[in-house]
């Protein structure tokens, strides 16, 4: 009987009969738990299509043309501030921006759509001041001109391509995913994650000129409105970004939290961009939150009744 029930078990690896088994995790990952298999492993890119090129190739150009116009703009400029310094860096750091966007459309990830808008909008407002007239002129120097408008332009057809073109949108969506989010509740998501970065650098140009002659307000006002604007930024941003994770798992609270947080920044940062930085500081720095908290309430308006679930059968 011994001799006859080995001969019948499976052979070693094998379920046996009746006995339950999860899905496969990546290959070469077997003596790993699924889950922590599926975060050693290694992505994979989609299939490079003719469309995909372009659009990584005009990318890379952006962000070449990013560099190029803040050369352009500091070799302009008469009197370099401490105001200007901190937003010229801040739109260099958008180079950062336009190669992992590159790195997203090579993977195929639909979130490239809402975060190459959002990286768009905001790279074309935050070199903005070029085209502001200098003092005692009345309009910037033509290379300054020139260079912000290919910029705009860039952008302007990177947006495009995104949103309009269908041979973009299928190798956005060619890509097997295991858990599948509407392309709406990304846009939540990645519209939450950038106020804490557009919140922050109007806070530190603000501190800056509140040292100098520039001040608009009597110090003890200063003082109190750079703390409430710290807090705000502390606090708005964390809980932003983490309650916009649980809006990708589906939880409705969370669209409560980060549709409260969208109306406070969108009401708080002209605000202060406006106490103390002025018209100039709102127009540069407190359009884009405008934009991006405006993004977001949009992007929770459509997506009401989306639901995510799981594939059990996507590993990658």
């Amino acid at each position: 009987m011994a001799q006859e029930s080995l001969r019948d078990a499976p052979p070693s690896g094998e379920p046996l009969v009746g006995e339950v088994v999860g899905p496969p995790g990546p290959p070469g990952r077997a003596d790993l738990p699924p889950w922590l298999a599926r975060l050693f492993a290694r992505e994979r890119p989609v299939p490079p299509t003719p469309a995909s090129r372009w659009l990584r190739a005009l990318l890379l150009v952006t962000a070449a043309t990013v560099v190029i116009v803040e050369v352009v703009n500091l070799r302009y400029t008469r009197e370099l501030g401490f105001s200007l310094l901190v937003r010229s860096f801040w739109a260099l750091l958008r180079v950062i921006g336009f190669l992992v966007l590159m790195r997203a459309v090579r993977y195929g990830r639909l979130a490239s759509r809402p975060f190459g808008l959002i990286l768009a909008v905001t790279t074309v407002f935050a070199v903005a001041r070029l085209a502001e007239p200098r003092t005692g002129d009345f309009l910037p120097p033509v290379p300054v001109l020139v260079s912000f408008f290919v910029l705009a332009a860039e952008c302007a057809f990177v947006v495009w391509l995104l949103y309009r073109s269908d041979a973009v949108h299928q190798h956005l969506t060619g890509r097997p995913v295991r858990r599948h989010i509407p392309a709406w509740v990304l846009t939540v998501r990645v519209a939450a994650v950038t106020y804490a970065a557009l919140l922050s650098v109007p806070l530190i140009v603000a501190v800056g000129e509140a040292f100098t002659s520039h001040r608009r307000q009597s110090a003890p006002v200063t003082l109190g409105l750079l703390i409430a604007w710290f807090l705000l930024t502390a606090v708005c941003g964390y809980v932003a970004a983490v309650a916009s994770y649980f809006v990708l798992r589906g939880h409705r609270w969370a669209r409560w939290v980060v549709g409260f947080i969208s109306v406070v920044v969108l009401v708080a940062q002209p605000f202060f961009c406006f106490a103390l930085l002025g018209v100039d500081g709102l127009i540069r720095d407190g359009v884009p939150l405008i934009v991006t908290a405006g993004l977001g309430l949009v992007a929770l308006a459509r997506s009401r009744g989306q639901a995510t679930w799981y594939d059990p059968n996507v590993t990658d």
